[in-house]
């Protein structure tokens, strides 16, 4: 395994992978010590311009076991613009399945890719901020973050 790791304003990331793709990305209590790779830091590069408002959208190898639905609901994730968070119940009627809101919660709770396939984006129906494994603070952050990046003005969104 290999890992790199970024100083962001919302505590240190974790970048780990192994010789062909990335599969963690998130803020572990505990951080690793590994050595990196040509991938790790490649993708810490990408997310330096994320935190730097350069970029929004990921593109590096990545991967997570899930079962097939999840694989679904996390490729719906990452179509999710920027700037533009969805709820729960938007995102299961996008799927085309409307009553599946807690299984697209549960899907999105297993995300190992933080920020690059954004379950940040995901929020409740009333508007408010809901579960998110980096902390409600980190998710608020993130989404205020987006927004002042694609240039879109202050967030109408309840905190």
């Amino acid at each position: 395994m290999y890992s790199s790791n970024l100083s962001t304003p919302i505590g240190q990331l974790v970048i780990r992978a192994n010789d062909t793709e990335v599969f963690f990305i998130g803020f572990p209590e505990d951080i690793p010590t590994n050595p990196s790779n040509l991938i790790t830091e490649q993708v810490l590069l990408q997310f330096q311009e994320y935190f730097d408002g350069k970029r929004y959208r990921f593109n590096f190898p990545m991967a997570q076991p899930g079962t097939d639905f999840r694989q679904q609901v996390w490729k719906e994730l990452i179509n999710i613009e920027a700037g533009k968070p969805i709820s729960y119940a938007a995102l299961s009627r996008k799927m085309n399945n409307p009553l599946a809101i807690r299984a697209i919660a549960s899907a999105n709770g297993k995300n190992n890719l933080m920020i690059a396939v954004p379950c940040h984006r995901v929020i409740g129906s009333n508007g408010d901020l809901v579960g998110f494994g980096g902390g409600l603070w980190r998710k608020k952050w993130l989404l205020e973050h987006e927004t002042k990046m694609i240039g879109i003005g202050q967030s109408t969104l309840a905190f």
